[in-house]
């Protein structure tokens, strides 16, 4: 048996769809308060708890050999930033001391490279790229790199924890959607008129579920690994958009000067009426430099062979074109 948290969001869904399809006996951890809409179609225990009672959390690992904790509050604007702490790092130390003391052979964290500092000069980052907690822009990655902290301290001590890093994860099944979901959104929906000088590295999010397992069978523990695809910049991406859906690239490059001003209005505008801003300052500062990744290691070391992104571009297209309608069988990654 192997327990999956997060498996109502992106990345997590696809990860327990991909236990599944290599015969795998799953309990999924879910709150009493999620959608399970994203859940259609699994052949998995449920167990409801949360990760801020830990009670709840022993009892949804009792007799798992491993446990992939891909759960967290990934939000880039909060009326309540405490919220975030207590989900992604005390929750993160709830989960982590429920897996030993229930003697699990294997704990796989999911963490991000937002918890690397990007290089001013856009060059990728790695594994072992030096960042600081001060390096980390807004309560999101700074909640992510605290909680990586943790997760490593129970490395430290001798629990069996593994820890990967995916980059930028595109694909169906994007419910929410994610913020990198959210570009794709927007594009197809005509709400993108210009675009910033930035890059990201993308990965199919069917990759990412594999790279999970891969972090399972074969990585090192203590270590952690970055799990993308392709660097691209917002420039291609969108062009890439553009020919995978028939759609019109912005050519306008926007300042970033123009887009802080725009990120501050939709913010104070937020705050006013209590909704999730358009353009969240948190993601007009991470846009300032490029993030890029290296993902040289998890190839090396796990055998982690990604796809082309364009693919998975298409995937989401399709899915943000016909939402809720992707409820045919899932497709690993080959």
């Amino acid at each position: 048996m192997i327990l999956v948290t997060g498996s109502t969001g992106f990345v997590g869904n696809h990860v327990a769809r991909y236990l599944l399809s290599r015969g795998e006996r799953l309990r999924l951890l879910v709150r009493p308060s999620s959608d399970r809409a994203p859940l259609n179609g699994l052949d998995a225990e449920l167990s409801e708890g949360d990760l801020e009672r830990p009670d709840s959390l022993r009892h949804a690992v009792r007799g798992c050999r491993a446990v992939f904790h891909v759960a967290a509050e990934y939000k880039l604007w909060t009326r309540d930033p405490a919220r975030l702490y207590s989900a992604n790092v005390e929750g993160t130390r709830n989960i982590l001391e429920a897996s030993r003391e229930a003697a699990v052979d294997r704990f796989v964290y999911t963490s991000s490279v937002g918890t690397i500092a990007p290089r001013p000069n856009g060059s990728p980052v790695t594994e072992t790229s030096p960042s600081t907690l001060s390096e980390m822009t807004g309560h999101y990655k700074r909640s992510k790199f605290l909680a990586e902290r943790v997760a490593g301290e129970f490395a430290n001590d001798g629990m069996p924890v593994v820890i990967v890093n995916p980059t930028a994860p595109v694909g169906g099944r994007d419910f929410k959607p994610t913020p990198t979901g959210k570009i794709i959104a927007d594009f197809l929906e005509g709400r993108m008129p210009a675009y910033v000088d930035t890059g990201l590295n993308l990965v199919d999010v069917r990759d990412v579920a594999r790279g999970h397992w891969l972090a399972l069978e074969r990585g090192r523990l203590g270590e952690r690994y970055l799990l993308g695809s392709e660097n691209l910049t917002l420039r291609q991406i969108l062009d890439l958009l553009a020919s995978v859906s028939g759609r019109n690239a912005p050519r306008i490059r926007l300042p970033y000067t123009a887009a802080w001003a725009a990120g501050a209005a939709s913010v104070a505008w937020s705050w006013l009426t209590g909704h999730p801003p358009q353009i969240p300052m948190d993601g007009v500062r991470m846009a300032r430099y490029p993030m890029f990744a290296n993902c040289d290691k998890a190839r090396r070391e796990l055998g982690f062979e990604p796809a082309p992104v364009r693919e998975a571009l298409g995937s989401a297209v399709a899915w943000f074109r016909g939402r809720g309608n992707m409820t045919g069988p899932y497709n690993p990654p080959a």
